[in-house]
């Protein structure tokens, strides 16, 4: 296999998990990161390390010139990108409505559509003209069950899910589809940064399965969307989640 296929947010968690996947299966790998060089040159080893081939490139997704010079330089070492996977966290605020302000809610909802729109915008006339294309947005179960605090994250995610579902509609008769991942919280080094050893233990106990998933677990479905074998599979999210949610 020859695809070439950009992953926002590689460095770390589940975009490197996806990068990492997406090479074991025979994929050229850009590994997208914002400010984590060092970390995304690690990815970058281990790929290469296991016979692959991927390349690191800095580029901030709420930037237009930064995501266009990364699909530029994506497509002169390749010739062209097959793939997107738009996985990078745009920061929010963790707020109740009473205390919220419109920059809260209005600036994550701009940078989450900004991101979403500046990457597919990027990449897709190259899929058109070559009547091949995967689109794989990560969203989160927030987007459609309400939790105290998650307003700002919330909907703002629900806002790209509608986005990815217009543009999976638009491009179908294309042979470019586009897909949502939603994983239940992942069990990795963030979320033990951000959730105290009783947190994290109560969130694996509350799952059907009894734990909770891992960046690769995440990797291999994100992998199946991005694959030929999802070709008629769009417009769709999948839930990666143990049976946490079940619609």
């Amino acid at each position: 296999m020859d695809r070439v296929a950009v992953v926002t947010g590689a460095s770390r968690g589940i975009g490197a998990a996806t990068a990492l996947t997406l090479a074991e299966r025979g994929f050229r790998v850009v590994v997208n990161h914002r400010s984590s060089a060092e970390q995304a040159d690690e990815v970058v080893q281990a790929v290469t390390a296991a016979g692959g081939e991927a390349l690191a490139i800095r580029a901030d997704v709420t930037e237009a010139d930064d995501v266009a010079a990364m699909v530029q330089e994506a497509e002169a070492r390749w010739g062209r990108v097959d793939v997107l996977v738009h996985n990078a966290l745009i920061p929010y605020d963790v707020t109740s409505f009473a205390d919220l302000s419109w920059e809260q809610l209005g600036g994550k909802l701009d940078r989450e559509l900004h991101a979403a729109y500046l990457v597919t915008k990027a990449v897709v006339p190259g899929m058109v003209s070559r009547s091949y294309g995967r689109l794989v947005y990560l969203t989160t179960i927030l987007s459609r069950r309400p939790r105290n605090g998650m307003i700002t994250v919330g909907t703002a995610k629900a806002a790209m899910d509608q986005f990815v579902r217009y543009v999976a509609l638009e491009l179908a008769p294309h042979g470019v589809t586009a897909n949502l991942v939603s994983p239940a919280t992942v069990g990795d080094k963030k979320s033990s940064e951000l959730l105290s050893a009783t947190e994290v233990h109560q969130l694996g106990a509350t799952n059907p399965m009894g734990r909770l998933v891992s960046p690769d677990e995440v990797a291999k479905t994100v992998a199946f969307l991005a694959s030929e074998d999802a070709a008629f599979t769009t417009g769709h999210c999948l839930e990666v989640n143990g049976g946490l949610t079940m619609d």
